[in-house]
């Protein structure tokens, strides 16, 4: 079966999960452009310039969506090589997008699919809207962070595809990959897909960036849990790919 995403899905489900935002920032700008009409010449020159910024900040952020989610090859899974093993965990924040096409793609794998969203923990309201226009698949098993119910090296792969950044903590973060690690064969990789707090990101996110994590912040993480970065690798300029090992095995 054919791996298939609607046109615009990426980027129209960012418009849908976040639509307050979009609402007020098109209320606000409609009230400076009425405004700026009654200001002095050099306050209507300021303030077509913070409109104009601002329009051209959401554009380009809509754009740079677009092309990660709808335009480049991100859920054609040209980067996961060799998932062709029994064992696939794949793990994710409230929002799954990848499981089933995982399961189209590797049909002859047995994937298991986990959840750590915790409504006390993860408040975003755009991923309580995102749960409720797209459901977990029905045998998701809700985790937590600092404990996976599975045994010992029972995956030959495990998979946190735009997920693990919603461990804020650092702490926390580092228990879950040990867990991650635990529960991986020791010949085994792990496989974390992530925006990075980098030029790319402010770019398009300006200071949404700061919801994710550094390059260094990242490695750190993985040192402190027992896992070598085989390979760091740019999907897209602003998705990034570390393929993990368990410390001391040879790829």
């Amino acid at each position: 079966m054919e791996l298939t995403r609607t046109p615009f899905q990426g980027v129209g489900n960012i418009v849908r999960f976040n639509w307050p935002f979009y609402v007020v920032a098109g209320i606000l700008l409609i009230g400076l452009m009425l405004l700026q009409q009654m200001l002095p010449e050099m306050l209507q020159i300021l303030v077509w310039a913070g409109i104009g910024f601002a329009l051209v900040t959401i554009i380009i952020s809509l754009l740079v969506s677009y092309y990660v989610y709808d335009f480049s090859d991100l859920y054609q899974l040209s980067w996961l090589k060799n998932a062709t093993k029994e064992n696939v965990l794949n793990i994710s924040a409230g929002f799954d997008e990848t499981s089933e096409l995982i399961k189209l793609k590797f049909p002859k794998i047995n994937l298991t699919i986990c959840d750590f969203y915790d409504p006390e923990k993860h408040t975003e309201a755009s991923i309580k809207r995102a749960r409720k226009i797209y459901p977990p698949p029905a045998n998701t098993i809700s985790v937590t962070t600092h404990k996976l119910p599975f045994k010992d090296h029972q995956f030959d792969q495990t998979l946190a595809i735009l997920s693990a950044h919603e461990i804020r903590e650092e702490l926390e973060r580092i228990l879950f990959f040990r867990e991650l690690q635990r529960v991986t064969k020791p010949a085994g990789h792990l496989y974390v897909l992530e925006h990075l707090r980098d030029p790319y990101n402010f770019i398009a996110y300006t200071i949404g960036f700061l919801h994710f994590h550094s390059k260094k912040t990242w490695i750190r993480t993985f040192l402190k849990s027992d896992l070598e970065v085989q390979e760091i690798r740019r999907i897209n300029p602003f998705i990034t790919l570390f393929i993990l090992k368990l410390h001391g095995n040879t790829p």
